[in-house]
């Protein structure tokens, strides 16, 4: 089977049925080649339902789970958006084609020169990786229109949110394994609206803090 048979399989058969039903969307994953994201050793495996293991043991996120929290983010061609976790850079690229400018942290010095290749080769003109802790977010380039953690984290914490602008929306995966649900946070003049999407369990982010755990 051929890539562009096995990519229109990977939107058909996983992606469409978990409710992205977005055509920009996509339209967009049926352009970008995810298995220029994907390492050498796995290239073979790039649309499977699965996540894919990246240096440094971490893991790129299953399609679905990419797609769905593209689709949930709601970006604008106008706004600047920052992504935390920048893995092999495949989120990043997408989210440069819907977006003005993309600011991508990676706190792992290795995929942050793996996925910096990547999206040199892609052609990602408008999307910059940084190797920094996301933890505390980019207060330096911030505010932004939207925020994206690529990985789960126990709960979102408040320095990022208030890195949003008025109407801004921040989408990540909180809480612990094996209840995790993904949310979207949304800027509101009298706070921020908090909103459960869909349930999945991904890998975590590094940096963040994890809750207190009593042992006996």
């Amino acid at each position: 089977m051929n890539n562009e048979q096995s990519r229109f399989n990977m939107i058909e058969q996983q992606i469409r049925p978990w409710n992205v039903l977005d055509t920009s969307v996509l339209a967009l994953l049926a352009v970008v080649r995810r298995e220029d994201f994907v390492p050498a050793a796995c290239r073979a495996l790039a649309f499977m339902d699965t996540e894919l293991p990246l240096p440094d043991g971490q893991a790129m996120l299953a399609p679905r789970v990419e797609a769905r929290l593209l689709q949930d983010l709601q970006v604008q061609r106008h706004e600047r958006v920052l992504e935390i976790g920048t893995g092999s850079g495949f989120t990043a690229a997408l989210l440069g084609h819907r977006a003005q400018e993309v600011v991508s942290l990676e706190i792992r010095p290795e995929l942050a020169a793996l996925a910096t290749e990547n999206l040199r080769r892609s052609g990602a003109g408008n999307v910059t990786v940084i190797e920094a802790d996301g933890a505390a977010g980019w207060p330096a380039e911030a505010p932004f229109d939207a925020i994206l953690l690529s990985g789960s984290v126990s709960k979102v914490p408040a320095a990022l949110l208030e890195q949003l602008k008025p109407g801004g929306r921040l989408v990540a995966v909180e809480g612990e394994d094996p209840m995790m649900v993904a949310v979207r946070y949304t800027r509101a003049a009298d706070g921020f609206q908090r909103e459960e999407l869909f349930d999945t369990v991904i890998a975590r982010l590094d940096g963040f803090p994890e809750p207190s755990r009593f042992h006996f």
